[in-house]
């Protein structure tokens, strides 16, 4: 049968990949957005820096900081794409979420797998300025093809079928669709260095409401994965990365160090009980930590680094984790 033998949690925000001197570009388009979500609420910019007026973040808001921050994470990814070379996968089941990329408003399934031969990177033509700089790592800079792996893909939608669990399927993609950013990330950020891993792209609708899964649906999904995975006859041994999150687009420290906690002690109690509507935003990609949490539950977690990443006064930023398990 498969094994599951390492799995990793990473976020993917397009600040980790922005060079630091391209960071203004992200304050501006903070202090332009009118419905900045917190908490279960909506806020200005103004707003915000007058909620968070006391806990002054102008000491994290300096260049000098975010230079050391940036250098922080940047050794850390290094040493991940060391380790997926090290852990001999031959195969990536990686967890993610679909923000208008393959999926639009003709169809946003809760969850899906997709289990063609291969799947294309197709890049948007033009990205806002803020998100140009990281275009490399989160958007493709040329039509490209990543292997996949149908057996496992397929396999797996039969037995999240038999275990109540009515995916999505897809073979091919609509013409103009390109795989999202959470599989773009993977593959140029943690798959550096074994790009021909082929793997299997599992998406979670953590954004668009109505039908976004809630955070128990979203572990027991995991833990059925698991059970798909291990069932394959095949002697393969199985990676699951989980991309995307934390907080973001307000940092929220509270909360991740919540999640962290939750998923590495194996605290159901205490992660289910965080709000729903805190999972909204950016923030709704803790979902893919959970999935992924389920489906290593039999691994231990250990927590390689959290950098709250401030870029405003107002507390705009993105709370950056990182996990492994093993």
């Amino acid at each position: 049968m498969a094994e599951i033998i390492y799995g990793l949690a990473t976020s993917h925000s397009p600040n980790i990949s922005t060079p630091v001197d391209k960071w203004h570009l992200h304050v501006d388009r903070d202090y332009a957005k009118k419905d900045q979500h917190f908490r279960g609420k909506y806020y200005t910019f103004e707003e915000l820096v007058e909620l968070r007026k006391s806990e002054d973040f102008h000491s994290e808001v300096t260049e000098e900081k975010w230079s050391e921050k940036y250098d922080r994470w940047e050794h850390l990814l290094l040493e991940i794409q060391d380790e997926l070379v090290e852990m001999k996968p031959d195969i990536l089941v990686v967890i993610g979420d679909d923000q208008r990329e393959l999926f639009l408003d003709d169809g946003m399934p809760t969850f899906s797998v997709f289990w063609g031969d291969s799947v294309q990177v197709v890049p948007k033509e033009k990205l806002p300025p803020s998100l140009e700089p990281a275009r490399w790592a989160n958007f493709g800079e040329k039509v490209e093809e990543y292997p996949c792996h149908p057996e496992l893909g397929e396999h797996i939608i039969r037995s999240m079928m038999k275990d109540g669990f009515d995916v999505a399927q897809l073979t091919h993609q609509a013409e103009g669709r390109g795989i999202g950013h959470s599989y773009i990330f993977t593959h140029e950020r943690l798959m550096k260095k074994n790009q021909d891993i082929p793997i299997v792209p599992i998406m979670v609708n953590t954004y668009f409401p109505p039908n976004q899964p809630t955070i128990g649906r979203c572990f027991e999904f995991g833990r059925a994965l698991r059970k798909a995975i291990e069932s394959w006859e095949s002697s393969k041994r199985v990676a699951v990365v989980a991309s995307g999150g934390l907080s973001h687009f307000v940092v929220d420290e509270e909360l991740d160090r919540k999640v962290l906690k939750a998923l590495q002690n194996k605290d159901m109690e205490l992660l289910y009980s965080i709000p729903e509507n805190y999972l909204d935003a950016g923030t709704s990609e803790i979902r893919n930590w959970i999935v992924g949490a389920g489906a290593l539950e039999h691994l231990e977690m250990k927590v390689l680094d959290y950098i709250p990443a401030y870029r405003s006064k107002a507390g705009t930023g993105c709370g950056m984790g990182f996990v492994s398990w093993k």
